[in-house]
């Protein structure tokens, strides 16, 4: 249920009432603070100002014309013109009673949209490292949420498997297999890469034969895309392997590597040049863009092709977003990629719109995300100064958690203890970014992602827990739980109730900004709200059968909300801790 909606659509009709146009925001938002409500209804503000007159008298008109029979107990009016709601309690019990009663706890499908997701984006012949955690999560996240409201998502991972450094590792592969007698020498990526590019330095005859290979594999010679797939093949094994761990919903199925797009440049280059957008500069094909300029107050040059014919990352971008609207039928498109590609993605963006290749009608948003830093304020890096690889991190978390279980639970079965330990591990690891504002930096910190006190993992997971003991200690059917009546008396009670109820207003910011901590700030909120509840209203020991009752289904809404709202983050939930 949308409450939101709801509101918004009651006091939109008010508000034109009052004598406010037809295409007025009401601006219904959640009340930060108890005294102010549940809801707040800011549009008086604005609307009043059109009208020229005074807000307090055209709040006053709005809440004459504002029918809220049956949805609230009271609306008044605060400051100069803002309008606050509370929520009928019995309003809210049998909003409750629908919701606890569905699988999706009364979340509505929205209308279904094609949204491809730009997300993750290892390149080949490299190990995945910590820089490509924060786009693999939090797209992930995105993708989950979109699909829980019923969107039809294309994951779309980005792979870097194009361009002038396959030559050196074709050449480099075929040295190996040529002294492994046909053996993959790729159990070490990094090193693999590493001494591909030695050799290249060092070895001209072997430089020479790298860079024919480029010319080769780009012409489509058969030999060459062998051992280019073969590349591409270990690579992505190897990342998959990681993507499990993480509890990441990508496949070898998403994967849309760079040379997906390769046959379209030629076309892309040709077109751009016909439309007059793009024109030959110092023997390069270039576009020039009046929206961004150089130093020199020009408008500035966007290459598109270079002298000796090579494509940019520009042109595979473009030729990316044309086919993600042709070919994919995409109704909107998300990329999530770190902050420092944005001018990049900007340009290219601006030359697709002028092109025609995506209408404006669909939108092409840049979600960026800052640095994962060590605790030193600089790029999270190994104490040698090198790049953390994703699989030692992974690893860490799981040695780290799983002394921190045996701690707790000495006596625990060791195919428990390993289940707990990574639900707890991987946990930890991935809420500690999603809880952050992606578009900030933020410190990474072992022993506060591992702490079982705050928002992390660790307490959201124990928090489900705690819900699901009672029932443990209630034993009562669910089936025969549901029969039963919610009937709201008590300010705490009305309190989870409305929070409980705002999880697919929650889930629509996150599926409209790709903005996960929010899923995590309400999470948090829930479960606070729930601790505060269980305190003060007795469950199990309530004065009478109904109230008894009563309190176990908002327990139970509970902790279906938390372990939905945890599944949209990629958050293993567990049973007992």
């Amino acid at each position: 249920m949308n409450i939101q909606a709801l509101l918004s659509d009651k006091v939109s009709q008010a508000l034109i009432a009052a004598g406010a146009p037809a295409d007025c925001e009401p601006q219904v938002r959640q009340s930060a603070k108890v005294q102010f409500g549940d809801y707040q209804a800011n549009g008086v503000m604005s609307v009043a100002k059109s009208l020229g007159k005074p807000p307090r008298q055209v709040a006053e008109l709005v809440i004459a014309n504002l029918d809220l029979t049956g949805i609230a107990s009271k609306v008044e009016i605060a400051g100069p013109g803002f309008i606050n709601i509370f929520l009928d309690p019995e309003f809210l019990a049998k909003s409750v009673d629908a919701a606890v009663s569905s699988d999706r706890v009364g979340v509505t499908i929205s209308e279904p949209k094609t949204v491809v997701v730009d997300y993750s984006a290892p390149n080949v012949a490299k190990e995945m490292h910590v820089g490509h955690v924060r786009s693999t999560i939090i797209g992930d996240a995105a993708v989950r949420t979109l699909e829980f409201l019923g969107h039809k998502v294309i994951r779309a991972n980005h792979v870097g498997d194009w361009g002038t450094q396959f030559g050196m590792l074709i050449a480099y592969l075929e040295k190996q297999q040529q002294e492994n007698a046909g053996e993959m020498a790729l159990s070490d990526l990094e090193e693999f890469y590493r001494a591909a590019k030695k050799h290249y330095d060092e070895d001209a005859e072997f430089a020479e034969r790298a860079r024919a290979y480029v010319v080769k594999l780009q012409g489509g010679d058969e030999y060459c895309r062998t051992m280019w797939r073969k590349l591409v093949d270990v690579t992505m094994t190897q990342n998959q392997i990681t993507y499990q761990r993480l509890n990441v919903t990508l496949t070898r199925d998403d994967v849309m590597g760079e040379s997906l797009y390769n046959p379209m440049l030629p076309g892309i280059v040709a077109d751009l040049k016909a439309k007059g957008l793009a024109v030959e500069s110092e023997g390069a094909t270039v576009v020039f863009l009046d929206e961004y300029q150089n130093k020199e107050g020009e408008p500035m040059g966007v290459i598109i092709q270079k002298k000796d014919g090579g494509y940019l990352y520009t042109t595979t971008d473009i030729a990316c977003a044309k086919y993600r609207y042709e070919t994919l039928h995409a109704d909107r498109v998300l990329y999530f990629i770190d902050s420092r590609q944005h001018q990049h993605l900007m340009q290219a963006w601006t030359i697709v719109r002028k092109a025609g290749y995506v209408p404006d009608s669909v939108p092409l948003e840049h979600h960026m995300f800052g640095m994962m830093l060590g605790k030193d304020g600089k790029p999270f890096k190994t104490r040698s100064g090198g790049t953390v690889k994703l699989t030692d991190l992974l690893d860490e978390a799981l040695e780290r958690a799983r002394r921190l279980v045996t701690e707790k639970n000495p006596d625990m079965p060791a195919d428990e203890l390993e289940a707990l330990a990574n639900a707890v591990g991987i946990g930890a690891v991935k809420y500690a970014d999603l809880s952050k504002n992606r578009t900030t930096d933020y410190i990474f910190d072992w022993d506060n992602m591992l702490a079982f006190e705050g928002n992390t993992a660790p307490y959201m997971q124990y928090a489900y827990t705690r819900v699901l003991s009672v029932f443990r200690k209630a034993a009562i059917d669910e089936t025969e739980l549901l029969k039963a009546p919610v009937v709201i008396r008590e300010d705490r009670e009305a309190q989870l109730a409305a929070r409980l109820l705002q999880f697919e207003e929650t889930l629509n910011v996150v599926a409209r900004d790709g903005t996960p901590h929010v899923m995590c700030t309400y999470l948090y909120d829930v479960a606070g709200l729930f601790s505060g509840f269980y305190e003060h209203c007795p469950i199990l020991a309530a004065d009478s059968e109904e109230a008894r009752n009563s309190r176990l289904k908002l327990a139970l809404l509970t902790a279906k909300t938390l372990k939905l709202g945890l599944d949209t983050l990629g958050i293993e939930t567990v049973e007992r801790m």
